[in-house]
């Protein structure tokens, strides 16, 4: 089994659904993207750089853009508590996708413009 599926089947039942459902959305945002874990948690790589992390915390789902899509996005992120790199998703609200896409475009735009 590879690395995030493995993480998953570890993640507690009662969020193993949400998380494998964001997986799942990730991967099709990301389809060329290198999944590993990275930090002890799942994550998705263009041309070597992150582009997104993701982790079960007790309370939320943990997303991790890195900090400028969240400073880009902050007026859409008005209703999630966030810091400097990540995003707080309840897990008792449906998955933002439309904005979980957002970030990861932007994210991926910004890769590829350093390089």
């Amino acid at each position: 089994m590879t690395p995030i599926p493995t993480y998953l089947a570890a993640v507690a039942t009662e969020h193993r659904t949400q998380l494998t459902d964001l997986y799942h959305f990730l991967q099709d945002q990301l389809p060329d993207a290198t999944e590993k874990l990275s930090y002890g948690m799942p994550a998705f790589f263009v041309a070597g750089k992150p582009v997104i992390y993701f982790a079960a915390m007790k309370h939320h789902l943990g997303l991790y853009p890195t900090a400028a899509p969240i400073v880009h996005f902050a007026d859409d992120l008005t209703n999630f508590k966030t810091s400097k790199g990540a995003i707080q998703l309840p897990y008792d609200q449906p998955l933002p996708t439309a904005l979980i896409a957002q970030l990861v475009a932007f994210r991926v735009a910004e890769i590829q413009n350093v390089d």
